[in-house]
C-alpha cells in the first residue's frame, strides 16, 4: 500500500486540538508529530484544515438486498464517504430481512466488493430465530437489532417471552427500536376517527408520541437490568427518555448506552410546515424542548453516540399522502456538515463532534483499532475546512434517492478529504474509488 502524509493539519482528538503531521504507511497511522520529514507517497498539504477521525455510523439502512431501486451499498457508502464517514453498521430490515447467517453472510459478501467505506451489519431478530440470533460470532458482527415497534416483515419483536429470551441469552450488543406498538396504534386509531384517511403530517409526533417512545425504552432498560444484558437503545427523540440513562459510569463500563441521530438534534415539529413528509422519521422528529433536551443529554454525556439512521426513499413514495409515505430519510453525506453547523452557532464543540460520532462509537461497539487518531490504529481520517460554505441541491447530492432533507440549507464547512483504511477515498469534490473498506472487528 502507499504512504501518505498529512501536514499541517488541526488534529481534533480526544478532546485536545493542535497542529501535527501525520504519516501513514500500509493503512495505519504510523506517526504523529510536530514535524515528520518522510517521503511518502502522496502528502497533502492541510494548513488550515481540521483533521478528525473518520466518523462510524452505528445505524444506517442502505437497502440492499431487495430494495435497490431506492439504495445500495455501492451508492450509499460513496455518499457516506463524501460525507466524511468512514465506516458503518447496516440494519437488517431489507428483503429478505437479515434473519440468518446465510443472509448476513451475503450481504458481507456484497460489501467486500462495493462498499467504499467500512462496513458491519447486524443481525435480525425476530419472534422466532432466537437460535439463529445465538449463532452468530461476536467478534465481527456489530450486535443484533431489535425492532420494539413496527418495521419492515417479520421483523416486530413484540413477543414477552421471546424479548426476555433474547435479553438474557445474547452474547453480544442488542440495538433497539423502541416504540410501543399498542400505543402507536391506539393514537392513529383515534386521529383515523377524527379525520379519516387524511391525516396531515403534522400529527406524525402525535401518533407515534413521546409516550410511546417511553414505554418501550423504559421497558428495554428493565429487560436490561434484570438480565444485565448489553444494551444500545437507537434515536433518542424524546425529553422524557433521556432520564433513562446514566452520566456517571465510563462508557466503556456502561451495559446501557443510547444513540442520538442528526434529525433529532436539527428539526422540530415546527419543520413539519415546509419539510413535511421529506422529515418523516420513526421516531417522529418532536417539539423544540425534545430537540434541546436531547442534545444537553449528548452533551452531559447520558446519551453516549450520534448517527444517523439514514434511511432513503425515493421522491414518488415521499409525495404520497402521509398515511402511505414511508418514514426515514437520507443523511450520510451530509450529517458531518450539519454537526459542524451546530457547532458554528455555540451548540457543540468540535472535540464533542469526535468524540460522540466517532470514539464514543468505537468505545460502545469495542471496535479494533478504529475511531481514534492514534499511531498502530486504522488511518480512518476526515478533513474539514470550517470556513468554506456550499448549499445542499440536487446537483451535488449522491444519494441513489436524489433528494436530501437538507435542500436549500448552506453548510459553512465542507469536508475536503476522507482516507478510509489509508486509502484516499474523497479528495476536493471527487470520490476515488477502486479499493473497497474493511470489514469491523471487535474486541470482545
Amino acid at each position: 500500500m502507499s504512504t501518505i502524509l498529512i501536514k499541517s493539519a488541526t488534529v481534533v482528538n480526544e478532546n485536545k486540538q493542535f497542529i501535527a503531521d501525520v504519516l501513514i504507511k500500509d493503512g495505519l497511522i504510523e506517526r504523529i508529530d510536530a514535524n515528520i520529514d518522510a517521503h511518502a507517497d502522496e502528502t497533502i498539504n492541510a494548513e488550515g484544515l481540521h483533521l478528525l477521525p473518520g466518523l462510524i455510523d452505528d445505524q444506517v439502512h442502505f437497502r440492499e438486498p431487495g430494495l435497490t431501486y431506492k439504495a445500495d451499498i455501492h451508492s450509499e457508502s460513496r455518499a457516506a464517504v463524501a460525507g466524511g464517514i468512514t465506516s458503518f453498521m447496516e440494519m437488517p430490515n431489507t428483503v429478505p430481512n437479515t434473519l440468518t447467517q446465510e443472509l448476513l453472510a451475503d450481504k458481507y459478501a456484497i460489501a467486500s466488493r462495493n462498499s467504499l467505506a467500512n462496513y458491519s451489519f447486524f443481525m435480525g431478530a425476530s419472534n422466532n430465530n432466537l437460535d439463529e440470533v445465538l449463532r452468530t460470532d461476536i467478534t465481527n458482527v456489530c450486535g443484533v437489532k431489535v425492532f420494539m415497534g413496527s418495521s419492515t416483515g417479520n421483523m416486530l419483536v413484540d413477543n414477552p417471552t421471546t424479548l426476555d429470551n433474547l435479553f438474557a441469552n445474547s452474547p453480544m450488543l442488542i440495538a433497539v427500536h423502541c416504540e410501543d406498538e399498542a400505543t402507536i396504534k391506539s393514537n392513529l386509531n383515534h386521529y383515523k376517527q377524527l379525520l379519516g384517511e387524511n391525516i396531515p403530517i403534522q400529527l406524525h409526533p402525535k401518533i407515534r408520541s413521546a409516550e410511546a417512545c417511553y414505554l418501550s425504552s423504559s421497558l428495554a432498560v428493565e429487560l436490561a437490568k434484570k438480565h444485565n444484558s448489553r444494551l444500545h437503545i437507537l434515536h433518542i427523540s424524546t425529553a422524557l427518555e433521556t432520564h433513562l440513562f446514566d452520566n456517571v459510569t465510563p462508557l466503556k463500563d456502561k451495559r446501557i448506552t443510547a444513540e442520538a441521530c442528526v434529525h433529532h438534534l436539527w428539526f422540530t415539529d415546527a419543520d413539519y410546515d415546509t419539510k413535511g413528509n421529506f422529515i418523516k422519521w420513526n421516531p417522529a422528529v418532536k417539539k423544540e424542548s425534545d430537540r434541546d433536551a436531547v442534545l444537553a443529554a449528548v452533551l452531559d454525556g447520558k446519551i453516549d453516540v450520534i448517527a444517523t439512521d439514514h434511511a432513503p426513499h425515493t421522491l414518488a413514495e415521499k409525495e404520497q399522502p402521509y398515511l402511505q409515505a414511508p418514514s426515514g430519510g437520507p443523511l450520510v453525506q451530509h450529517s458531518l456538515p450539519a454537526l459542524l453547523e451546530l457547532h458554528h452557532h455555540g451548540k457543540i464543540s468540535i472535540e464533542q463532534i469526535a468524540e460522540k460520532a466517532a470514539h464514543n462509537v468505537a468505545t460502545c461497539f469495542q471496535i479494533d483499532k478504529r475511531g481514534f487518531i492514534r499511531e498502530g490504529y486504522w488511518a480512518d481520517l476526515v478533513l474539514v475546512d470550517l470556513n468554506q460554505p456550499w448549499n445542499v441541491n440536487r446537483s451535488n447530492i449522491l444519494y441513489k434517492c436524489g433528494w436530501s432533507p437538507f435542500e436549500g440549507t448552506t453548510f459553512r464547512s465542507k469536508v475536503v478529504y476522507t482516507i478510509v483504511s489509508g486509502n484516499v477515498a474523497y479528495a476536493n469534490g471527487s470520490l476515488i474509488e477502486g479499493k473497497a473498506g474493511k470489514r469491523l472487528n471487535f474486541n470482545r
